[in-house]
C-alpha cells in the first residue's frame, strides 16, 4: 500500500516541543524502563520527521499521542501503529501527550478539532500514524544507505536495528538519528501488508501500566506549582439557582482560608490545600435565589414524557407505511421502557490546574476536548488560541464527562483565576459529591414501542417513539448533528435498527427547553438506551412468535452479516441451545443481545441465577466483538470487560433521581459502582477481520443490560422494562 503523509515542518515541531512544560518531570524518576516520555529524561530530539514521532540520539522513540489516555489503552494503541511501520523495538518506544494544536493533532473524524471521544482514537489514527512511522523508517533507511554507500533497497530494519546483510553493517535508530534528520521527507510511503505485521494483532505490554501500578503516573491531582492555591466551589443545590447573598465570615475564620470569591457558578473558597478549602466552603452561609431554578422530580418528568409519547414526534426514520401496517397485523405488542438520569462518576473526580500570566494561560488537565477548551479559554481571557497552552495528563476515567462543549469545570477554573487577577496558579477540585449533585448527566429517556406480527410471527410493523433531552442543543455540534429537529445522538441505535421490518418508524420528542438538568454524552451515548429498548422488545416479539431469540434475530439480519457474525459467535461460545447447569437453589436463565455502536458490532450472552427471593447473580457473560483489525487484542478484551462491568453497574442500580429539583444521590454509597464480587465470569471472542479498525471504548456497554433482562425473563418469565433493575424481581 502506497500513500502520502502530510509532514509538518520539523523545525516548527521542535519549537513547539521546546515549549512543552517540563515541570511535571519527577527528579530522578526517569529510567530506561519508563514508558511515557514525561517520566524519563528527555531524549535529545535529533530526528522528528513529523508531528507524531521523535527519535533521540539515545535511541529512544517518542510517539506523540494526540488522544487522551483515560484508562482505555490509547497510548498503547497509538504507539503500536507507529512502532509497527517504524519496525521499532517495543521496549524503546515511549509515549508523550500532544499539546493542543488542531492543525497537527485534529481528530480526523471530527474535522478541524482535537479531542478524544466516540471511540474514534484508533479508528481515525490507523492510517495517519502508520504513515508517520513508515515515513520515519524510510528516512532512517536513506541515512544508512548514504552512510554505508549501499542501495537502500538492500537495507533491512527489524526491532530497532538497521542493517545491511552484504556488508555486515548495523546501526541503531539513535546512531542514525542526526543523519536521518538531514534526509528528504518522503512524499509517499509504502505501508506494510497486514500479513507482515509484527506488533499489530499481537500481545504487546501496555505503555501506562508500570507508571500506574507504581504510583509514578501523573494525574492533575499530582500537579503542584509554586504558590498554587486550591479552590473548592459551593454550587447551587438546584439547577438554575444563583447566589442571592453570601455570608463569608465563618469561611474566612477557618485557619488557612485565603480567599473567598463569587463567580457565576457559585462561591469559591481558596486555600493552600484541599481540606482547608473544603472546610471553608462548607462554612459558607449562602442564600440561594431559586426563582429561576428547576424544581421538578424524576416522577414528574416521566409523567410529562408519557404524555408526549402519546403524540407524534419528529420522524427520524420512516420505512413503508407503519400506521397502516399496525392496524393490519395478526398480533400486536406494546411496551414502554424507562431510563433514569445517569452520572459519569469517574474514579478521578474533576480537577483542573490553571496559571495566567502576561504570556497567556497554561492548563494542566486530563484534557479530552482540546480545541473546545482552548477556544473557550481564549475567548474568556481575550487571548489568541495559541496563547492557551494545554498540558494533557492522564485522566482517571471520564466516560464522556471531560469532553464537555461548555468546558464547564475548565471555564469555572478560569473564572476563579480571573477573580483573583491571576495572582496565583489555581487548582480547582470537585469532590465526587460536587459532580454527582451539580454536574452533567446522561439524559432521562422514555421509549414507547408498538409492533405487529404477521401470521408467521414475523414483525410486520415497528413503531418507536423516543422522548428525552437533547445533548447537542446549544452546542457547536448542533448545526451538524441536529437535523429537522432530530438530535442524532438521541436516536442512534434506533434509527439504524438493522432488522428487516418492512414498515418501521422512529420518532423523537426533544424536551431540552422544558427541563433544565444539564445533560451530556455518557459512555456509548444514545445506544445506552436504544439498544435496551430494541433488544428487549425484539425478545418480546420472539417470545410472542414462539421462536428462539437467536434464530429469530438471525432471520431478520440477512442484510447485516457483521451483526449476524457476532451473534452466531457469541451464541456458539455461550452454548446457546444447550441446557444450563441446574442451580443449587432458584432458577437459571440465559439471554442475548446484539448491537452496533461506533461502527463496532458486539453480541453478548448473559447467564443468571435467580434465587427464590428474587435476588440474582450474573454468572457469566460471553461477548463477541467485530471491531475490524484487532490492533491490540488484550486492550480490546479489557475494553469489553470494562464495558460489561460499567454497563452492569448501571443496569443493576445506576440512577440519578430528582426531588424538588435536588439530586438525591451523592456518592458511591447511594450510586454504587460494581463491586468485585458482582463481576461475572467474562469471555471475549474477537472476530478475525481485514476491515480497518473501529472503536472499542464504548461498544461493550450497550448489549449488556438487554441481554441481562432477557436472561432474567428466561429464568423467571418476568419482563423488566425500567432501569435500573433494582429490586423489581422481588416485587
Amino acid at each position: 500500500m502506497t500513500t502520502r503523509i502530510e509532514n509538518v515542518s520539523r523545525r516548527d515541531f521542535l519549537k513547539a516541543g521546546a515549549g512543552l512544560t517540563l515541570g511535571l518531570v519527577l527528579p530522578g524518576a526517569g529510567s530506561a524502563l519508563a514508558a511515557t516520555a514525561k517520566d524519563a529524561p528527555q531524549a535529545e530530539a535529533a530526528f522528528a520527521p513529523n508531528a507524531f514521532v521523535r527519535i533521540g540520539t539515545d535511541n529512544r522513540v517518542t510517539v506523540i499521542a494526540k488522544h487522551l489516555e483515560m484508562g482505555q489503552g490509547t497510548y498503547t494503541g497509538l504507539a503500536t501503529l507507529v512502532a509497527e511501520e517504524l519496525d521499532a523495538d517495543w521496549a524503546q518506544v515511549m509515549v508523550e501527550g500532544a499539546p493542543a494544536d488542531a492543525k497537527r493533532y485534529n481528530n480526523l473524524l471530527w474535522g478541524p478539532s482535537q479531542g478524544t471521544g466516540g471511540s474514534t482514537a484508533i479508528a481515525n489514527s490507523f492510517d495517519q500514524l502508520r504513515q508517520a512511522g513508515a515515513s520515519a523508517r524510510a528516512m532512517l533507511v536513506q541515512a544508512a544507505a548514504a552512510r554505508w554507500k549501499v542501495p537502500a533497497g538492500e537495507i533491512r530494519v527489524r526491532a530497532g536495528v538497521v542493517s545491511h546483510a552484504k556488508s555486515g553493517r548495523k546501526a541503531s535508530f539513535g546512531e542514525l538519528a542526526e543523519a536521518a534528520a538531514k534526509q528528504a521527507v518522503p512524499q509517499e510511503v509504502r505501508l506494510k501488508d497486514p500479513k507482515d505485521f509484527t506488533l499489530i494483532g499481537r500481545h504487546v505490554p501496555r505503555k501506562d501500566s508500570v507508571e500506574k501500578t507504581t504510583g509514578r503516573a501523573q494525574f492533575t491531582q499530582d500537579v503542584k506549582l509554586p504558590g498554587m492555591l486550591v479552590a473548592v466551589v459551593a454550587h447551587p443545590p438546584r439547577f438554575g439557582a444563583t447566589v442571592r447573598t453570601v455570608d463569608e465570615r465563618a469561611a474566612r475564620a477557618v485557619p488557612g482560608v485565603l480567599r473567598v470569591v463569587r463567580i457565576p457558578q457559585g462561591v469559591a473558597v481558596l486555600a493552600r490545600d484541599y481540606w482547608t478549602a473544603k472546610k471553608g466552603r462548607d462554612a459558607l452561609q449562602i442564600d440561594w435565589d431559586d426563582s429561576a431554578a428547576y424544581r421538578g422530580s424524576s416522577e414528574q418528568i416521566f409523567a410529562d414524557y408519557r404524555k408526549l409519547a402519546a403524540t407524534p414526534g419528529r420522524v427520524a426514520r420512516r420505512d413503508g407505511d407503519t400506521d397502516k401496517a399496525l392496524a393490519e397485523g395478526a398480533q400486536a405488542l406494546d411496551a414502554e421502557y424507562a431510563f433514569p438520569y445517569l452520572a459519569h462518576a469517574p474514579m478521578e473526580p474533576l480537577n483542573c490546574v490553571m496559571r495566567l500570566d502576561a504570556q497567556g494561560c497554561e492548563v494542566w488537565n486530563g484534557e479530552q476536548f482540546q480545541t473546545g477548551d482552548q477556544y473557550t479559554l481564549a475567548a474568556f481571557f481575550g487571548l489568541k488560541p495559541e496563547q492557551v497552552k494545554l498540558n494533557m495528563l492522564f485522566a482517571g476515567g471520564s466516560f464522556g464527562r471531560r469532553a464537555n462543549p461548555a468546558a464547564d469545570y475548565v471555564l469555572e477554573t478560569a473564572h476563579i483565576v480571573k477573580a483573583i487577577r491571576g495572582e496565583a496558579p489555581v487548582k480547582l477540585v470537585w469532590s465526587r459529591e460536587d459532580d454527582m449533585r451539580a454536574g452533567y448527566y446522561r439524559p432521562l429517556y422514555l421509549h414507547r414501542l408498538r409492533a405487529v406480527l404477521d401470521v408467521q410471527g414475523k414483525p410486520l410493523a415497528w413503531s418507536q417513539r423516543v422522548v428525552g433531552q437533547s445533548i447537542l442543543a446549544g452546542t457547536p455540534f448542533e448545526s451538524a448533528m441536529v437535523k429537522d429537529g432530530v438530535d442524532a445522538t438521541s436516536v442512534e441505535g434506533a434509527a439504524n435498527l438493522p432488522y428487516a421490518i418492512p414498515n418501521l418508524q422512529v420518532e423523537l420528542h426533544t424536551t431540552s427547553k422544558d427541563v433544565k438538568v444539564p445533560v451530556l454524552w455518557w459512555r456509548s451515548v444514545g445506544s445506552t438506551h436504544t439498544a435496551f429498548a430494541a433488544e428487549v422488545f425484539l425478545d418480546e416479539l420472539a417470545t410472542a412468535a414462539g421462536a428462539d431469540p437467536v434464530a429469530y434475530r438471525l432471520e431478520l439480519l440477512g442484510a447485516h452479516p457483521r451483526h449476524a457474525g457476532v451473534l452466531k459467535l457469541a451464541a456458539d461460545k455461550g452454548g446457546w441451545g444447550k441446557p444450563l447447569a441446574a442451580a443449587k437453589s432458584g432458577k437459571r436463565g440465559r439471554g442475548v443481545a446484539v448491537h452496533e455502536s461506533f461502527n463496532t458490532f458486539v453480541a453478548q450472552v448473559v447467564e443468571v441465577t435467580v434465587a427464590p427471593d428474587g435476588g440474582f447473580t450474573v454468572d457469566r457473560v460471553v461477548c463477541a466483538v467485530d471491531c475490524g483489525i484487532a490492533v491490540n487484542p488484550d486492550v480490546i478484551r479489557a475494553q469489553m470487560e470494562g464495558g460489561i462491568g460499567f454497563g452492569l453497574a448501571a443496569a443493576l442500580s445506576g440512577a440519578i433521581t430528582l426531588k424538588d429539583g435536588v439530586v438525591e444521590q451523592s456518592n458511591f454509597h447511594d450510586y454504587p459502582i460494581l463491586r468485585i464480587d458482582q463481576m461475572p465470569k467474562i469471555e471475549v471472542h474477537i472476530v478475525p477481520s481485514a476491515q480497518k479498525p473501529t472503536g472499542v471504548g464504548e461498544p461493550g456497554v450497550p448489549p449488556l443490560a438487554p441481554a441481562l433482562v432477557n436472561a432474567l425473563f428466561a429464568a423467571t418469565g418476568k419482563r423488566i422494562r425500567t432501569l435500573p433493575i433494582g429490586e423489581q424481581l422481588k416485587a
